[in-house]
């Protein structure tokens, strides 16, 4: 199965409440390293949908050891990519797009170019956002990753919080009907 295909038999995540205390909180003046070049302050953009993510897999190499079992691991490609195919629509809303993830640049650079995608990827491997906002994370092969989930910032404060996320493959077109209902 390739990096972009979800298998039918995912567990789905459990809403363990590590994401509760996000809606409202201010973005914090934090620069991530970007796919595009420079870094990105994230409480600077005005209107910004920040994915955050485990990590992609790459094609030819294999994913952790029971990556499939861990609930909400799998599905970052797919999620990403769906994120590109609705870019269009989340700019004619005024909205930025990020990916985000504890992943080098240099791992994200490669992801970027082979999926085309026309919005920068956000490089965390200190977990820098973890502290400062207590995000939930799990730890597979000795590395912590962030669990899935997606912030609508408006004005560096975070109006919306998608977590758990599930399936990632729909996460953009969730997250696009949500700003549509709400005015955003």
């Amino acid at each position: 199965m390739g990096v972009d295909n979800l298998p039918d038999d995912l567990p789905v995540p459990c809403d363990d409440g590590g994401a509760d205390h996000l809606v409202g909180r201010s973005m914090p003046s934090l620069a991530l390293p970007a796919t595009i070049g420079g870094k990105v302050n994230l409480a600077e953009p005005g209107r910004a949908v920040y994915f955050i993510y485990p990590m992609t897999g790459r094609p030819g190499q294999a994913l952790p050891q029971g990556w499939d079992d861990i609930p909400g691991a799998r599905g970052c490609t797919p999620q990403s990519c769906h994120f590109r195919d609705l870019y269009e629509d989340f700019r004619a809303l005024g909205y930025a797009v990020f990916g985000v993830s504890a992943q080098s640049s240099e791992w994200q650079r490669e992801a970027s170019h082979r999926l085309h995608l026309p919005y920068a990827l956000l490089s965390d491997e200190l977990l820098a956002l973890q502290s400062e906002l207590a995000l939930p994370t799990f730890t597979v092969e000795g590395a912590q990753l962030y669990k899935r989930l997606t912030l609508i910032v408006h004005r560096s404060t975070i109006v919306q919080c998608f977590y758990p996320v599930f399936p990632p493959d729909r996460n953009a077109a969730d997250v696009l009907h949500w700003l549509r209902d709400n005015g955003r």
